[in-house]
């Protein structure tokens, strides 16, 4: 997705440097800043596609910065982290963090990265509008979900999880597959499947009078009922 705008905060000066330029080589259009503060006041001046973030920063770190941008937004976010911990990684991800990498890591890693989440961001091909099952309508373009015409606070993971359940028309996908789908690539061995578990756990409490939609598949996974 060349022209997106990409906010880095990282307060490693050198790796912000190289990432700046790796970002701006493929066509994105890069600002940064040093510490969390800092990152949320330029977060809420350029509204930037997507947000690279390290999870270790000065004045506000980024379990602090995530929470405070999904009071407002679903921005993708990148979470940077030298943490080995599983605990800290699905932390991370709970909060609002769309994917992340662990340092050391190469540029590379992290332009497949950005590229992945900006594709997802965008929604599924050939899709328009809204999708729907009953009183259900989920918005692609205002990334906004209806139950009965009034707005369910969904988390960023509980969006693209029933974006993704709805999307397979019906068929059950297993947790591997909702992983690879909805995190964007196969870590099954890195994050449990109990996350998916707990993921559609709070869905279905968000959902209210549609949460019988999302069926439990005995020794698969979930499906979604449309009709």
């Amino acid at each position: 997705m060349a022209g997106a705008r990409v906010l880095i905060v990282e307060d490693e000066r050198a790796l912000v440097k190289v990432l700046k330029f790796n970002l701006e080589r493929e066509g994105y259009s890069v600002a940064s800043a040093g510490d969390g503060l800092a990152g949320l006041a330029a977060f809420q001046a350029d509204k930037p596609d997507l947000v690279i973030l390290d999870l270790m920063l000065p004045k506000l770190d980024g379990f602090e910065f995530c929470k405070a941008v999904r009071k407002t937004s679903r921005t993708p976010i990148l979470m940077l982290t030298a943490r080995k911990e599983e605990v800290d990684r699905v932390l991370g991800l709970e909060l609002g963090a769309d994917d992340y990498v662990t340092k050391p890591f190469s540029v590379r890693e992290v332009l497949a990265r950005v590229k992945a989440i900006l594709r997802r961001s965008r929604g599924p091909a050939g899709t328009e509008g809204a999708l729907r099952a009953g009183s259900l309508e989920v918005d692609l373009e205002r990334y906004e979900v209806k139950v009965a015409g009034k707005l369910a606070a969904l988390s960023t993971k509980e969006f693209e999880l029933l974006r993704c359940l709805l999307s397979a028309e019906g068929k059950a996908l297993s947790r591997d597959e909702i992983l690879e789908k909805v995190w964007g690539y196969d870590r099954a061995l890195e994050i449990d499947t109990r996350t998916v578990d707990q993921h559609v756990a709070r869905l279905r409490d968000k959902l209210g009078s549609e949460a019988r939609r999302v069926v439990t598949v005995k020794n698969v996974g979930y499906r979604l009922k449309r009709d």
